[in-house]
């Protein structure tokens, strides 16, 4: 008898989000679950480590079904840390994030706590997928996208991924049969075109909030923005070596050492 891959489950946006409890539904089908998550949510956190304080988790029971359900006060990144090295008795077959209430495609993966999470689950070795679905609402229907999570899944769990590669996968928000297929793609050259709104409290203090304007720069069809504006899956490869590889050869040539 094959035994049933381990898989641990982790998000950024709290271990009760509608997200993730959709996410562990569909990997129970798959294997042996166990999550660690966070206990509040943790969006935009990125790759955030906890250093100037304790971390403490709590053994929770949300699902009936799942004997191993840990609540964590730390980071997305915390999460897998102190899941691999601490709560499991063994590295996991797979690590899935998610799935996310909003994109996290082109530059969104860089201030993402779900694509951090799995980012981290590849630094340890471990395959790892961040799940996000195109909307921000708490209240998001994830039924129409657990067939192509659950594909998706079972493909990497086959067929395994390449060394220090993570998949980066964004879901539309669409119903089922307008959904055309999965994409592998780049990730779009785009940007946030960022402004502060500055208001002043009553005690006549300036404060500000973050807001701004998403701009896609990329007029490419292999990337995953525009798959994700024509009705597809976008499944984008990530790796945490952030070497310039193009740009070694040029700085080469730079007298450094004169």
């Amino acid at each position: 008898m094959n035994k049933k891959p381990l898989i641990l489950v982790t998000n950024d946006d709290s271990i009760v989000a509608p997200g993730i409890r959709a996410l562990i539904a569909v990997m129970k089908e798959i294997g042996d679950v166990v999550v660690v998550a966070p206990d509040s949510p943790q969006s935009a956190m990125g790759h955030a480590i906890t250093i100037n304080n304790t971390l403490h988790i709590e053994k929770v029971k949300i699902d009936a079904d799942l004997d191993m359900e840990y609540s964590c006060s730390g980071t997305p990144v915390d999460c897998v840390k102190i899941a691999v090295h601490e709560i499991l008795k063994r590295k996991p077959d797979l690590c899935v994030s998610g799935i996310n209430h909003g994109s996290n495609s082109s530059i969104n993966i860089i201030y993402s706590g779900t694509m951090s999470a799995a980012v981290e689950a590849g630094i340890e070795g471990i395959p790892a997928i961040g799940f996000s679905l195109l909307d921000f609402s708490w209240n998001a229907d994830f039924e129409p996208v657990k067939a192509f999570v659950k594909k998706i899944t079972l493909e990497v769990l086959e067929k395994g991924l390449p060394d220090s590669v993570i998949l980066n996968v964004n879901l539309p928000k669409l119903p089922v049969d307008e959904i055309k297929g999965i994409k592998v793609c780049r990730q779009a050259k785009a940007m946030w075109e960022e402004r502060f709104d500055k208001r002043t409290n009553p005690q006549g203090k300036d404060y500000y909030w973050l807001t701004g304007e998403f701009i896609n720069q990329d007029k490419g069809e292999d990337t995953d923005e525009w798959a994700l504006a024509n009705g597809y899956i976008s499944v984008v490869p990530v790796q945490f070596d952030l070497t310039a590889h193009h740009a070694i050869q040029q700085l080469n040539t730079w007298n450094l050492n004169s």
